[in-house]
């Protein structure tokens, strides 16, 4: 699968959605993260804000819940039109049941583990999923660093990917930026999330196709991609 580019509205003018929304056309998923001050120390949107971006753009909405009791949030995420919903295996009591009610109700369902967070212990439910987020910063604040000893947990989950012959995406997110996004790529990401890497360019959409480049490069470069 081609990189796929997932620029995160945190970063964005919150008081200008929908134009910051529209500066970045080119990407292929829009990401949100819903935050809600008990999962993480941080308080940002949720419901109605989602439903009235899913009506703002044509990009879909990645919607990344950083929440606490996301087996009852997450479906409403779908029906205020996000086409993928991660959920974080922290929060979550019945992860498998969830991601099949995500799926039911018409998107994608990914999940996403903390950095301390091993992928070892989820290696079953790889199949119930369409894609896998691996934090790359501590979740709830942008604009952080990005934790380059993750690389290592990315080149594991792609290695699980692989053995188990899955069409799982594989997403980072966390200080992915020109500095570091082959890294990534090169360790086995292929869903890129990009805060400030995007919204604090004086060109939104031009990083967006930098970044976009940048990847594929890296990615058609990988030793994963080659030795499968």
């Amino acid at each position: 699968m081609a990189p796929q580019i997932s620029p995160s509205i945190l970063s964005a003018d919150f008081a200008r959605l929908a134009e910051e929304a529209k500066a970045v056309e080119g990407a292929d998923w829009l990401h949100v993260d819903v935050m809600d001050n008990h999962f993480v120390p941080n308080l940002t949107l949720g419901v109605p804000v989602v439903e009235s971006l899913a009506r703002a753009t044509d990009t879909p909405l990645d919607c990344h819940l950083m929440i606490e009791a996301p087996d009852r949030w997450a479906p409403q995420y779908v029906e205020a039109g996000a086409g993928s919903v991660t959920f974080h295996v922290e929060a979550a009591t019945a992860p498998v049941r969830l991601a099949r009610e995500i799926r039911a109700k018409g998107a994608r369902a990914s999940m996403a583990l903390r950095p301390a967070t091993p992928i070892e212990p989820y290696e079953d439910l790889l199949p119930e999923l369409d894609m896998l987020l691996i934090m790359t910063v501590e979740p709830g604040f942008g604009g952080q660093a990005f934790l380059d000893i993750m690389l290592p947990k990315i080149r594991r989950t792609r290695e699980l990917i692989s053995k188990h012959g899955l069409e799982l995406w594989l997403q980072v997110d966390g200080g992915v930026s020109a500095s570091t996004i082959e890294q990534c790529a090169d360790a086995g990401a292929d869903v890129f999330v990009a805060g400030s890497a995007v919204y604090g360019a004086s060109d939104p959409a031009e990083s967006v196709r930098a970044l976009r480049k940048q990847a594929e490069a890296a990615t058609s470069r990988a030793s994963w991609l080659h030795d499968h």
